[in-house]
């Protein structure tokens, strides 16, 4: 992941033993979404509704590029940090493992629907613009290196972090790699285009 993971606690005591269990659910997430930007979880007791059996929140926010944000959250019940907790963990991470499939298999769908056969859509997922090189991630978890001569239009200033684009492959010096790179998606203009539609009056 581009960011570290992050782990917080409210209400709750620090633990290494609950540590290791969510680090080793994001194991299995960055696994099968090679590309996913960040996860953050929060663990929380909430003490309002103790008395009601639901001590304990899960609640897991990830972000995939271009753009997209998705949430899981579980409640626990009632019972002991070491004992419930985990369960309540895996069946957060079992949610949110649901939600990384549809959102893969629909990215997938987008490419395979493209008309241009010989060519693949993939995002910008490691990007070193002084160096003038980058790598893209397929929606099948492959990583491809471009240069930023194979970008077209001059474009290549313009990449940033989840860029979607657009892509043939060559053999270079050192295996496959992206040529004729051309942008198709900046993160954050789909989400920003349906928040205007969802805000525009009538």
């Amino acid at each position: 992941m581009e960011v570290p993971l992050e782990i917080s606690y409210r209400g709750v005591d620090k633990s290494d033993f609950i540590d290791e269990i969510v680090r080793r659910q994001v194991a299995k997430l960055e696994k099968m979404c090679t590309y996913m930007v960040s996860c953050r979880v929060v663990i929380e007791k909430r003490q309002m509704f103790q008395r009601v059996g639901n001590p304990y929140r899960v609640r897991i926010d990830v972000r995939v590029p271009p753009g997209h944000e998705l949430v899981a959250t579980r409640d626990s019940t009632e019972g002991d940090l070491h004992d419930r907790l985990p369960t309540t963990i895996r069946s957060g991470f079992d949610a949110m493992r649901r939600q990384l499939q549809e959102l893969m298999e629909k990215q997938r769908g987008e490419v395979k629907a493209h008309p241009l056969e010989q060519e693949a859509t993939a995002l910008v997922t490691r990007l070193f613009p002084v160096e003038g090189y980058g790598f893209l991630t397929t929606p099948d978890g492959r990583e491809l290196y471009f240069h930023r001569n194979a970008v077209l239009n001059n474009d290549f200033d313009r990449l940033e972090l989840g860029t979607g684009v657009r892509f043939a492959e060559e053999m270079g010096e050192e295996g496959l790699q992206a040529s004729t790179v051309q942008i198709i998606d900046k993160p954050g203009v789909r989400a920003a285009s349906e928040a205007e539609e969802e805000y525009s009056p009538g």
